[in-house]
């Protein structure tokens, strides 16, 4: 079948370059196949069948989030494969924060124009983060917006099912004063906070500096810094949740310690945190130095090196620590539960 539009082309949108795209994409889509897949990308809906077996009470989990302006550093590096990953991290970390394991992911890409060979490249990373969260890529969208958006521009964002045994649900009921706060490591700045990033570097003018390697980073620039992909914890936390009585978890995103600890922690109860056990990543101390940010606002804004938060009983501390740890994340204590009512303390 031959379809195209010499009209629409003219105004802005090329149908065919679409097709191309879906085409050079399935590559990477078939990648992310699961037990539950029962078609192809390219359809009107994907399909997925629902892995109940063994469960009593099934819940479905949902999640929706972006990548935020970390597009922007995407766009001006010219490097779209690891944007993807952030899409999906974003997703399927907030639904392991109940316990629910992701099922299956749908991406959306807005673009000023589609260029088929960028736009597979997202869809490259969108189909490595739902490998490494062990989730099917089972459809998307990519819409083009001439004349909303620049032709060099895109956004990015996406949509993540997962499923839970309802008497499995974590809802904090059992949080208790002496359990112990356990801290996931970031791999940076992840995806959020990243219009005061802009400010601080002058990322909108492309500076400079932004492209010169430095010590402090290990050798990397603050623009490859920035984009290093946000970390995906759903296969560790998937295997603690097998092995210890895990009480909450939250996904240190937006908001940073301040708002996102307390959604993990009833009423009553406080995370006392030990600010001095937090291993801050070397550009968080940058982004504080150049932008002069208090410390209060990098904390009530940035993850600090710490991507999520779990509370587990003090005497299966080890334990959860060693089942982290032999899952490739180098996790460690930052804190307790106490009794109080702000929720979290930074200390």
């Amino acid at each position: 079948m031959k379809s195209e539009s010499a009209s629409y082309k003219a105004a802005g949108v090329d149908i065919t370059a679409g097709y191309k795209a879906v085409e050079l994409m399935k590559k990477h889509v078939a990648r992310t196949r699961n037990e539950g897949c029962l078609d192809d990308v390219g359809g009107f809906g994907g399909c997925f069948g629902l892995p109940v077996a063994g469960m009593e009470e099934p819940v479905l989990v949902s999640g929706t989030d972006g990548c935020g302006t970390k597009v922007k550093m995407a766009i001006l590096m010219d490097k779209h494969d690891t944007i993807g990953i952030d899409a999906v991290a974003m997703c399927v970390n907030d639904i392991i924060c109940v316990g629910a394991k992701p099922l299956f992911f749908l991406d959306y890409i807005a673009c000023g124009k589609n260029v088929p060979e960028k736009i597979a490249s997202i869809v490259a990373g969108v189909a490595e983060g739902c490998v490494q969260s062990g989730a099917a890529l089972i459809g998307g969208e990519t819409a083009e917006h001439p004349g909303m958006m620049p032709v060099e521009d895109y956004d990015l964002a996406g949509f993540a099912v997962g499923i839970v045994d309802k008497k499995k649900i974590l809802d904090n009921t059992r949080m208790a004063e002496g359990d112990v706060v356990i801290a996931l490591p970031s791999t940076g700045i992840h995806s959020n906070g990243f219009s005061l990033c802009r400010k601080v570097f002058d990322i909108d003018n492309n500076n400079p500096e932004l492209y010169v390697a430095r010590e402090e980073l290990g050798g990397k620039t603050i623009a490859e810094t920035l984009l290093t992909p946000t970390q995906i914890y759903v296969k560790p936390v998937l295997a603690l949740l097998d092995k210890v009585d895990v009480k909450g978890i939250s996904h240190i995103t937006g908001g940073g310690f301040y708002e996102n600890i307390p959604r993990s922690i009833p009423d009553g109860l406080c995370a006392k945190i030990d600010k001095s056990a937090v291993k801050v990543l070397p550009i968080f101390h940058l982004i504080a130095e150049w932008g002069k940010i208090p410390e209060r606002d990098m904390y009530n804004t940035y993850n600090m090196g710490v991507g999520m938060s779990v509370v587990v009983p003090a005497a299966e501390t080890e334990t959860a620590l060693a089942v982290l740890r032999d899952n490739g994340v180098d996790a460690y204590v930052i804190g307790e539960i106490v009794k109080g009512e702000e929720k979290v303390i930074l200390a």
